[in-house]
């Protein structure tokens, strides 16, 4: 099938491979689905004329033709109508091309989205409230529940009412955002479910602006998950449904378009929740992770993980390279597996030295402890070490909502571009220590530089 696209004119020489035209769509702000394609920067070219929107095989009048794998901008130009200029081509006038899947070339296909992410979607609803609010819905001040049918009226509540901020969040999409911060454009895609209203319009919004590219599996049957967060001085509290986000299945991860994602990716990075709602997803990105021998990074999320969805768990532990957990989780998962210890150096040692699939990679367990050191163990070494996390003024902190997707995104940030051990963990915890500045999830815009470690 093809879906013909209008491109505006370039205000400038277009960069592009000329049997991989795909660098035309990127620069000229051509988009799919609201996102720019991607760039296969090698030469560049210009055309008089109009792409041919349906391009033929074998057409004589043609010969210039450009894909991209999977998910293609195709393009057909023709001869009489190039331009060389300095060994170049290039063209001013706008054109027309077709979307269409096709496996001609894999320029870029090593460039972008080199992580990719799993878990539940949320568009988080955050806002300063009072007393009578949460009396209101029957929430107390430090909470975090599942909405009942008693709660659904708090997120346009919230929306109508209150001074409002739109996050798009979700803890693996918390930590998703946090690594596409720290790297290159186009460095990582989300998977998760979402809806069909305007609640998910609203989180498209929200990632775009994140620069993250997301690939929902869309029910329109079912409302876009949804947090509402009510904030009353220190404390939150934060009331969830789930939604579509409870909905994610095997079927949307084998689709092509989104499979091929996955064979691309670099790095994989699932949150614990996920078990709640696709364990045969999960399994599915740990085995790919492991035949190429490509890191597989698991946060266990919540204390409740490892107690009451143990058998998942467990059936992917042998796939982890990285697993991330704070105190809390890892207590919990002390607990439910008999280990008899509250150390956590000794719990951290008990996860990395777990049976592993992947021989040819060490497994590293990581435990953050909030203003305490973080601790690290990696598999078949008796040394724990611990990473002092970074100072801050107290006066500073607004809110440490999301600290621990902060530094997740951190560190798999660090992964992705092969930094040691050390660099990721500092990379994790500066990450940390820019998002408890900010109100919620989230992180500061204009972007900072990571400085680097010394």
């Amino acid at each position: 099938m093809f879906k013909t696209l209008s491109i505006t004119r370039p205000k400038r020489i277009i960069t592009g491979n000329v049997e991989s035209l795909i660098g035309v769509s990127f620069a000229v702000g051509a988009r799919r689905c609201g996102r720019p394609s991607p760039d296969g920067a090698a030469r560049s070219f210009y055309s008089t004329a109009p792409v041919n929107p349906i391009p033929t095989a074998n057409s004589t009048s043609n010969p210039l033709r450009g894909c991209y794998p999977s998910v293609v901008g195709c393009f057909s130009l023709s001869a009489s109508n190039i331009i060389p200029v300095h060994h170049c081509f290039h063209t001013t006038t706008p054109s027309r091309f077709s979307i269409r899947s096709n496996s001609f070339s894999k320029m870029a296909a090593t460039k972008d989205y080199r992580l990719l992410c799993l878990e539940n979607p949320l568009l988080d609803i955050q806002a300063f409230g009072d007393e009578a609010l949460l009396e209101k819905y029957g929430l107390k001040a430090n909470d975090a529940i599942l909405a009942e049918e008693k709660h659904l009226g708090l997120y346009e509540d919230l929306l109508q009412n209150y001074d409002a901020k739109l996050i798009a969040g979700g803890a693996a999409q918390n930590t998703a955002r946090g690594a596409q911060y720290l790297l290159p454009p186009n460095s990582v895609v989300f998977l998760g479910g979402a809806g069909d209203d305007k609640y998910a319009a609203i989180l498209h919004d929200a990632v775009k602006q994140a620069g993250l590219r997301v690939e929902y599996r869309v029910d329109p049957k079912i409302n876009t998950g949804r947090c509402g967060v009510i904030i009353t001085g220190h404390n939150r509290s934060m009331c969830t449904d789930l939604a579509a986000a409870n909905h994610y299945d095997l079927e949307h991860l084998k689709k092509p378009e989104v499979w091929s994602l996955v064979e691309n990716a670099e790095v994989y990075y699932v949150g614990g929740y996920h078990f709640t709602v696709c364990p045969p997803a999960i399994m599915e990105l740990a085995k790919q992770a492991a035949s190429g021998n490509k890191p597989f990074i698991l946060s266990l999320s919540a204390p409740f993980i490892p107690q009451f969805f143990k058998e998942p768990l467990d059936a992917s532990a042998p796939y982890w390279d990285y697993v991330i957990g704070n105190e809390g989780e890892a207590a919990a998962y002390a607990e439910s597996h008999g280990l008899n210890t509250t150390d956590v150096k000794e719990i951290a040692k008990a996860l990395a030295n777990l049976p592993k699939e992947n021989t040819q990679r060490k497994r590293v367990a990581i435990i953050t402890q909030g203003t305490e050191p973080t601790i690290v163990a990696v598999q078949g070494e008796d040394e724990v070490k611990e990473f002092p996390v970074h100072s801050i003024d107290p006066a500073k902190i607004n809110d440490t909502n999301g600290a621990g997707d902060a530094f997740a995104g951190g560190f798999a940030a660090g992964v992705v571009e092969g930094k040691s051990l050390e660099e990721s963990i500092h990379m994790g915890q500066w990450l940390a220590k820019l998002s408890i500045q900010e109100l919620g999830p989230s992180y500061p815009f204009p972007k900072q530089a990571y400085p680097g470690h010394n």
